[in-house]
């Protein structure tokens, strides 16, 4: 992502309601086949962290066998399950249930506009939506948008390519040792360095950020 200060602070305010929208869609889709980006996530999300299968067994109390079989879409986790790995990896849990009244011709290809996963809000400084169908691929898509005054101290350089497209508003940002101001229109990208931003400006910046491998 575009750089968290603390990932607890992107979950989203509307938890409890997410979690009442995906109990009502477990008890409707209970016999279902498992839904195919929730396990890729997982995956993503744990390796992105630099956690092994054992270390996530540990962390939610359940065998190495069942978490397998959830990365490999074999099974469905519960949503008390999906509940305490949200809570791990400080997202909500409406993450996992994206894209979940698309057409199946569209998952794991396409995402509409109203079926992004939030993280976070302006109130954080960054609003940030994922805009990748799932983090099983190579690279993920992230739309972030910098409030006012937003800033990020340069923090250590991460095992990521990082590339991105000002959309609007204009974004002040440091990469190794030069700092630069990018404006609508403007790009950037650059490999494994330390980074950091801050929105000097009187309105937001929205920019499209693409990180390989996938860190959400």
């Amino acid at each position: 992502m575009a750089g968290r200060i603390d990932s607890k602070a992107f979950v989203a305010p509307q938890v409890e309601d997410s979690l009442a929208e995906a109990e009502t869609a477990e008890r409707a889709n209970s016999s279902a086949a498992p839904h195919h980006h929730v396990g890729n996530d997982i995956r993503a999300l744990r390796k992105s962290r630099g956690l092994t299968l054992n270390d996530l067994c540990e962390a939610l109390g359940r065998s190495i066998g069942w978490l397998s079989q959830v990365e490999r879409g074999q099974t469905n986790p519960s949503i008390p399950d999906l509940k305490a790995i949200a809570g791990h990896f400080g997202v909500p849990v409406s993450f996992f249930f994206r894209n979940a009244d698309a057409p199946e011709a569209e998952r794991g290809w396409i995402v509409r506009a109203h079926s992004r996963a939030v993280m976070g809000s302006p109130d954080d400084g960054l609003a940030e939506e994922l805009l990748s169908p799932d983090l099983g691929g190579e690279f993920e898509m992230i739309r972030s948008v910098f409030a006012p005054g937003a800033r990020r101290e340069v923090m250590a350089a991460r095992d990521t390519q990082d590339g991105g497209y000002v959309v609007s508003g204009e974004l002040e940002m440091t990469i190794g040792s030069q700092t630069y101001v990018l404006r609508a229109g403007d790009s950037f990208q650059f490999d494994r360095q330390p980074y950091g931003w801050i929105n000097r400006g009187d309105r937001p910046a929205e920019v499209i950020w693409i990180i390989s491998p996938p860190t959400y």
